[in-house]
């Protein structure tokens, strides 16, 4: 996904003389040909996440259109603040493009880490978050959505699904439908919950949005009551939409994510996964044992 960001960003800058692109030294080389393209609108603030974002405001202030774009750690938990403050109170539009979360780079440690990403930044109103679950999904979604004025953050994954969905901002898609149950996998999560849903008769949601939460979709397919969360994030961050979008029917709901907890062994992000239990088998057992229910 991190490739596919230089080349949409490229594109837009391209065609919309109004971006501006702030780097906070993570991608610098990546955007080495956008320097030499667009020295006017594209600066390497360095290490100053905070700094970066009230600059970003800024320009936004200006009419221009700012992306931002570092480690999600040094992103969201350094830049809250800001974020808050700035583009949030200000109701500023902008563009907050993450790598590395939930813990992508494990090898790194808890520094690295965030997966507390996505429950701070529902806590900012206006805030608009976005989970691609591929480097298409993510430019179908970027361009749509870069200058409708809103601040907007997009959580790019190392990890990928398998194939694109026709996405759409804002928009859930139906991949699969079924009585017994109903899974809602966010962002990458998709294709765990493919392989674990497979030869049950299940209805499959695919959220590449956490805000704006679609809420029709859901409602429209949950006739079972039974709900199986799965999020690559400190889990339970979308059960308030979940709950607020079918009430007041009783729902049963299991969830599969990201413990509340400090992970301070290395390694990859894979070895974290199986740990925690981010893995289809367990995704499996927790769907069967909610259809059982």
């Amino acid at each position: 996904m991190r490739k596919q960001l230089v080349k949409t960003v490229e594109s837009i800058m391209e065609q919309d003389k109004r971006v501006a692109l702030l780097l906070g030294d993570i991608g610098v080389f990546g955007f080495k040909k956008s320097f030499e393209l667009f020295p006017d609108r594209v600066f390497n603030i360095g290490i100053l996440e905070q700094s970066t974002i009230g600059l970003a405001a800024g320009l936004s202030m200006q009419e221009l259109i700012p992306i931002v774009h570092t480690i999600a750690p040094f992103l969201v938990e350094r830049g809250i603040e800001q974020l808050k403050d700035d583009f949030g109170y200000q109701k500023l539009g902008g563009n907050f493009v993450s790598v590395g979360a939930s813990y992508d780079y494990a090898a790194l440690g808890c520094t690295h880490h965030c997966p507390g990403d996505v429950g701070m930044l529902r806590n900012i109103p206006g805030m608009e978050i976005i989970l691609p679950g591929t480097a298409k999904e993510f430019d179908v979604l970027f361009k749509e959505s870069y200058a409708n004025g809103n601040p907007t953050y997009y959580r790019l994954s190392e990890k990928a699904n398998a194939s694109d969905y026709p996405v759409k901002f804002g928009k859930a898609e139906i991949v699969k439908k079924g009585k017994l149950a109903t899974i809602i996998a966010v962002g990458p999560m998709l294709e765990l919950a493919m392989m674990a849903a497979d030869g049950l008769d299940v209805t499959i949601l695919y959220y590449t949005a956490i805000i704006p939460f679609d809420k029709k979709t859901l409602k429209e397919n949950s006739e079972s009551g039974k709900i199986l969360l799965c999020e690559p994030y400190y889990v339970g961050a979308l059960l308030p939409e979940i709950l607020e979008t079918l009430s007041p029917k009783p729902v049963s709901i299991e969830t599969i994510g990201v413990p509340l907890q400090m992970m301070t062994s290395y390694g990859i992000a894979r070895e974290h996964d199986e740990s925690i239990g981010i893995t289809y088998k367990n995704i499996r057992e927790k769907l069967l044992k909610l259809i059982k229910q």
